[in-house]
Formats: C-alpha cells, sequence, structure tokens
C-alpha cells in the first residue's frame, strides 16, 4: 500500500503518523514537502496535524494555496483516498475539499484530551473496523476545532449521511457535535481527533488504530 504523508512548515504530527502507518499497515510512508508539485504515486495521503504556517491568517488557510494542493485536489477528484488530521483537516476545508470551516474553539482555549466520540457510519474506506455507532475515544489537540456551516450546507452534509464521527459530548462548539466528516464521495475524511496518537494502549488507548486498519482491509480486499 502506498502511503504519502505532506508536511508543511509548522507540521508536527508527521513521524507519529508515519510511525502508526509503519506499525498499523506495515508500510514505509513517503514525507514529502508542500513545495512539491506532484504526489508520488498513493493510494492513501495523509495530510498531518500541526500549525501550518504558525496558523496565521486562518488555520490552513496559507497551507491550502501551496503547489501541492492542486495536485492534491486533482487526486482527490480522481478518486484517490485522503484524510487530513486536525491541522489536515482545516487545510480541506480551505481548500473547500470539504465542506464547511474550522473555527476558534467556544471557550476560545485550546484543548488537549481524551475525548469520546461516536462513530456515525462504518462502512466506508475508513470506518469498516468500527461497529455501528460505536463509542470510542481518541484524543484531541486543537484551538480552531469549532465546526461550522450555514444552515443550507449543514442540511446537505446531515441528509447525504457524510458525518464521520461526532462529539459524545459539547466540546468546542461545533455544530451537531461533529467531529469529523467526509466529502460527497466519501473519499476524503477530514477529523479534528488524532488517530495517530490512539494506536497503542500504553499510551492510554488504541481505538484510532482501526481508521488504518479499515483502510488496509480495503485495500487487501
Amino acid at each position: 500500500m502506498d502511503v504519502t504523508i505532506i508536511r508543511f512548515p509548522g507540521t508536527n504530527c508527521d513521524f507519529d503518523t508515519a510511525n502508526a502507518v509503519k506499525k498499523i499497515l506495515g508500510t514505509e510512508p513517503k514525507i514529502v514537502s508542500c513545495k512539491e508539485n506532484e504526489i508520488p504515486k498513493s493510494d492513501l495521503i495523509i495530510i498531518p496535524g500541526g500549525f501550518s504556517y504558525g496558523d496565521y491568517l486562518r488555520s490552513g488557510a496559507i497551507a491550502a494555496r501551496e503547489p501541492i494542493i492542486d495536485d492534491l485536489e486533482l487526486k482527490g477528484n480522481q478518486g484517490v483516498y485522503i484524510i487530513g488530521i486536525c491541522n489536515g483537516f482545516q487545510i480541506l476545508t480551505e481548500r473547500k475539499l470539504l465542506p464547511g470551516s474550522l473555527m476558534k474553539n467556544s471557550s476560545l482555549k485550546f484543548i488537549s484530551k481524551n475525548i469520546e466520540l461516536k462513530i456515525d457510519r462504518n462502512d466506508t474506506f475508513f470506518t469498516s473496523k468500527y461497529k455501528p455507532d460505536e463509542i470510542v475515544s481518541i484524543p484531541i489537540a486543537h484551538h480552531d476545532g469549532n465546526f461550522f456551516a450555514d444552515q443550507e450546507t449543514l442540511i446537505s452534509i446531515e441528509d447525504n449521511n457524510q458525518v464521520a464521527l461526532r462529539y459524545l459530548e459539547p466540546i468546542n462548539g461545533s455544530l451537531n457535535n461533529i467531529a469529523g466528516l467526509y466529502n460527497k464521495d466519501l473519499n476524503i475524511l477530514g477529523l479534528m481527533p488524532h488517530p495517530e496518537r490512539a494506536v497503542d494502549k500504553k499510551t492510554g488507548t488504541n481505538d484510532g488504530s482501526r481508521i488504518f486498519e479499515s483502510a488496509l482491509d480495503f485495500y487487501s480486499k
């Protein structure tokens, strides 16, 4: 399975993500600079967490305009699987590859802790190893994770069953407690929780590992 991780100035979860990929998918991911014009042949592209360009302007706003994102958009439209984690989710919304936007947490404070989430659907590339409506524990670490969309967009998201997972309890002001969502074709996923930090019970939880296991299971069929 060919996996590529895109690195930006300020990315700080690239090695954690690479280690999770190696541990669960059994492959060495390519880590490429956002200054490249093309992404290597990939079955899965990951935009990891961090603070690209120091979150200047808006979180993910500058990163979404880097050269490599043109090719990311092209590959996403061709059906390549893409996951954006935390800052990666912000970048995907800034590029309009996912609907809505991520605003400052309603508390105006950085939140870093394990939280409970509900899996909304388990029939996708990213979630087949979960049970329907399963409650899982995965850490979050963000200041701008408050999901917002206008009412028309929010209705469309719900009607199209694009919500991937929800906070079990209100945590940051996100509408409908949305913690992650898909594009309409279900090949692009953005989520604020960090599954790469939840792949070993020694760190508190391994509930995030099944996102990677689901991808491997899909690819192996």
